[in-house]
């Protein structure tokens, strides 16, 4: 199956501008996007999307990548996600191409490993689904039975109480991290990008920070140091 592969990366971002060529481990968020999709060698060719001439920049030298430029009407904050992948199949499906599948490989999980992109796409594939996604589990702090509202200065359940069970006796729970989705493209002409026959890879917690905020990236890039730490002792 031949997957074509996105890093969608726009220009603006309200909560930290110039999010996407912010670093981490010396590779803006864009690179290390680019570097993980060809490394996993699931994803022929690899597309970056962008209407930043700056950020289009980063794919200079990077083997099997192309810059592809976005219309400015796919680049604002209200922008849906199904719309750009269906804009980098038109332009490529226009010249030739065919593809079995889309994977959108998100730029601000910036420690996504080219592992996760292939296991997910092998994911797709062998389990016949329409969608994979990458997961985390879902810390206990926030776990839904553990969720409280106030009336007046009353602690409630919002769901039920989960009477002070210990971590290891509430019910294991999964959320999407951002990272990584995989798509048929029967499934995008549709215009779905995940649907209820979904498929997850479980990706480990120290590659799952999604950066919105500078202490997101504070915190990759703690990981990051840490990890080539242990590897140097390692060696």
């Amino acid at each position: 199956m031949r997957v074509l592969g996105i890093v969608p990366a726009r220009g603006g971002s309200r909560r930290m501008p110039g999010k996407n060529l912010a670093e981490v481990g010396g590779r803006t968020l864009v690179r290390r996007a680019l570097d993980a999709a060809v490394a996993s060698g699931r994803l022929d060719p690899v597309v970056l999307s962008s209407d930043d001439p700056a950020i289009l920049a980063e794919a200079t030298g990077v083997s099997a990548v192309r810059a592809l430029p976005r219309p400015a009407e796919l680049a604002t904050d209200t922008a849906l996600a199904i719309d750009v992948v269906r804009h980098a199949l038109a332009e490529l499906e226009a010249e030739g191409d065919r593809f079995g599948a889309v994977a959108i490989v998100q730029p601000t999980s910036p420690l996504t490993a080219p592992e996760d992109i292939a296991a997910a796409v092998d994911l797709l594939e062998r389990t016949g689904a329409e969608s994979a996604a990458t997961v985390v589990r879902l810390d206990h702090a926030v776990h839904p039975l553990k969720l409280k509202r106030l009336e007046g200065d009353r602690l409630v359940p919002f769901l039920e109480d989960d009477a002070m069970r210990p971590e290891h006796q509430l019910p294991a729970l999964w959320v999407r991290n951002g990272a990584v989705y995989v798509t048929r493209r029967d499934v995008v002409e549709r215009g779905l990008l995940i649907t209820s026959d979904c498929r997850a890879h479980v990706m480990p917690r120290e590659r799952s920070v999604d950066v919105n905020e500078a202490i997101d990236l504070a915190f990759a890039e703690f990981l990051e140091q840490r990890a080539a730490a242990t590897l140097n002792r390692l060696l």
